[in-house]
């Protein structure tokens, strides 16, 4: 099977490596094109030159080449409409229509339709920034804290949090002036802080079914202990015991998953592709805090070494309405991802700093590039950052989640660049104190 995938970045490497160690992929002489591509992707695929944005150009080298399945890694070109200009030409993809991927590119959709189909959510006031005297009034009368999400796409950072009123008119002027989130941000939500645990779940459907993939547990917040900016992710674990139930799970299939599939499929928006559950537990029951239309980044980089069954059957199953006759079988690892990022971000930042010690990481540890690129120096080529979040660092253990993090951080230490940055607690939630992880 020629696939080709879409994407570049540290998702789309685990993706890469997952299809390509697929048994079906291995016994077929398979071939696997990734766009753009990065450093750690060259070693089992081919890298195409086209922007995942530039549909004329990748539908042509889909024909020339017949390429047989299309896997869309990053938000952006799923909401630009790639899976229905290449289901037009009659191509299999795995990924939702520009239609049902508004569910991620559009909170307020996304919200209007929790309501209007009562899957439990915060509670939230939609504003504009045409209209920001309202949402001021608003700041005096709600309770604190208060979150306020950008409308649009904002790469998973478009999340602010209010302590106070203060607080609340100083997010309000980076809304008014569009200094947050410019045209993301020209509508934006309020809604309730909810606490509890939040568990991302990652349902795979095809249109009619669906399936369930191990929970994991992501980082957003840039500093310890949930602390500062939002960021795209700052790491994860997975699987997710410590409160994960069978009663809970059969109420994220009944009070979300279904419900959100089934008021998609009644408004012509019918899903295929990985549906991204960011829930948050509390007393025993989920409450939706987003929807994804695409795997989650760095959760991905965790969940794939947990799937023990074929993960590219699983994809063109989705892909081609089959997912019926799927087995998903799981192992019995545990793993846990560390970003590490450059100095910064999620602000400014620098790039081009040499990295040293990839070589360094052990058997029982992944490494997946994010944002890397190889440079010759003196005709021997080396690898330099280009970006914020550089590379994800998967620590994996039979033993205990415990002992992946463990994996993890020892060989996060054995890399390094200049202005190298991680957060030094991932998984903090459901690992004990006393460092016996929670199964």
């Amino acid at each position: 099977m020629k696939v080709l995938l879409i994407g570049s970045g540290g998702r789309e490497n685990a993706i890469a490596w997952k299809i390509v160690n697929s048994d079906s992929f291995k016994s077929s002489g398979s071939r696997l094109f990734v766009t753009l591509g990065n450093p750690g992707m060259k070693e089992y695929s081919e890298s195409v030159d086209i922007a995942p944005d530039d549909f004329e150009r990748l539908i042509d080298f889909a024909k020339e080449e017949k390429i047989e399945l299309i896997v869309v890694g990053p938000e952006k070109p799923l909401a630009l409409g790639i899976t229905d200009e290449f289901e037009k030409k009659g191509f299999n993809v795995f990924g939702p229509r520009k239609n049902a991927a508004e569910i991620e590119s559009s909170k307020i959709f996304a919200k209007k339709l929790m309501q209007k189909n009562n899957i439990p959510t915060a509670a939230f006031m939609e504003f504009s920034r045409e209209k920001i005297d309202l949402a001021a009034e608003y700041l005096n009368s709600c309770s604190y804290p208060v979150v306020f999400k950008a409308d649009g796409l904002a790469s998973g950072k478009g999340v602010m949090i209010a302590d106070n009123v203060t607080e609340g008119e100083e997010i309000l002027k980076e809304f008014s002036s569009g200094s947050a989130f410019k045209e993301s941000g020209n509508n934006f939500i309020a809604e309730e802080f909810l606490e509890g645990e939040e568990v991302s779940v990652f349902a795979v459907c095809d249109g009619t079914d669906f399936i369930v993939l191990p929970y994991s547990q992501d980082h957003k917040k840039i500093s310890d202990g949930e602390k500062g900016k939002n960021t795209g992710g700052m790491g994860a674990v997975a699987p997710v015991r410590k409160f994960m139930t069978g009663e809970l799970n059969e109420k994220i299939k009944t009070k979300v998953i279904i419900p959100v599939l089934d008021a998609l499929k009644n408004e012509g928006r019918q899903y295929k592709g990985c549906l991204y559950c960011g829930l948050m537990i509390k007393d025993n029951e989920p409450y939706v805090i987003e929807f994804n239309c695409r795997f989650g980044d760095p959760e991905t980089q965790a969940v794939l070494p947990l799937i023990e069954s074929d993960f590219l059957e699983l994809l063109n199953s989705a892909a081609t309405n089959d997912l019926k006759n799927y087995k998903l079988e799981i192992n019995d690892l545990n793993a846990c991802c560390v970003v590490l990022a450059s100095q910064g971000y999620p602000d400014s930042f620098e790039t081009g700093r040499k990295i040293s010690g990839t070589e360094n990481v052990k058997d029982n540890c992944l490494l997946f590039h994010s944002a890397t690129k190889n440079e010759y120096i003196n005709d021997k080529e080396e690898l330099f950052t280009a970006g914020g979040r550089v590379l994800s660092v998967v620590g994996i253990s039979e033993k205990s989640i415990e002992d992946a993090v463990r994996t993890a951080y020892e060989n996060a230490d054995r890399i390094s660049f200049e202005n190298k940055y991680f957060r030094k607690d991932i998984g903090f939630r459901i690992v004990n104190k006393n460092g016996d992880s929670v199964n």
